[in-house]
């Protein structure tokens, strides 16, 4: 027998995320075999007790919207205006959602928009394991002993990174796909190896490509799409 919270739970069933379900709690929406929970510490046995949200409440749970947008360079990919002008301010209508994984300013490519928290979840949880993909030009000539330390992984100053996938395109350019994302670690991989980064673009995010979507664009995802994305497992 193994007891969970209840709000781990809820995100494990993919009904919301955690924090979601914190704030449901709190209104008094979630059933514990029948019975309204209002307490945080509750814990339950997956195996045997049955936890549901009430119906008006998972509707409105289930009113979720994502988004794939192609940022441009120069573009900050989030609310904070210091550094220049925001994804938010080019797409206003997208206001209300939060970006999932971010870019760094300098960099381009697909970048998710979503207030849905279980996805949130999925791609940038401390578990997640989806597969980034990017395609990475520099100024200097890639070699084979470049791609295959990028293969074995490279320690940072925040710790090993996990072994990755490298694959030339060019004398000068190269396809990296990752599957974790710290802060500007491409970029930082490439200082240890004396590449100096000209252009850094994701091209995908688990089954999701940025294919022929325009730079600035954007599109609402499928229901399939975010079905994949959630169910996503890197190989």
């Amino acid at each position: 027998m193994s007891f969970i919270r209840i709000q781990k739970h809820l995100s494990l069933q993919g009904l919301c995320s955690r924090r979601e379900a914190e704030a449901l709690i709190k209104k008094g929406c979630v059933l514990l075999n029948g019975r309204v929970v209002r307490e945080m510490g509750v814990r339950v046995d997956p195996s045997r007790d049955i936890v549901t949200i009430l119906p008006a409440a998972r509707r409105n749970a289930e009113e979720k919207m994502s988004v794939i947008v192609n940022k441009p360079r120069g573009i900050v990919s989030s609310r904070e205006r210091r550094e220049g002008k925001t994804i938010f301010e080019i797409l206003p209508q997208f206001q209300k959602l939060n970006v999932i994984g971010r870019l760094d300013k300098e960099s381009e490519g697909l970048l998710l928009l979503s207030n849905d928290g279980v996805l949130a979840r999925v791609i940038t949880g401390e578990e997640h394991t989806v597969e980034k993909e990017y395609a990475v030009t520099v100024r200097e000539r890639i070699t084979p002993s470049k791609l295959r330390a990028f293969a074995k992984g490279m320690r940072l100053s925040d710790g090993p990174t996990l072994p990755a996938r490298a694959a030339a395109t060019g004398t000068r350019s190269f396809l990296l796909t990752l599957r974790e994302g710290r802060k500007h670690q491409i970029r930082r991989i490439c200082d240890m190896m004396r590449l100096t980064v000209v252009r850094l673009c994701r091209t995908r995010i688990g089954s999701i490509r940025i294919n022929k979507l325009g730079t600035g664009a954007s599109r609402l995802l499928t229901d399939r799409e975010v079905s994949d994305l959630k169910n996503t497992v890197a190989k």
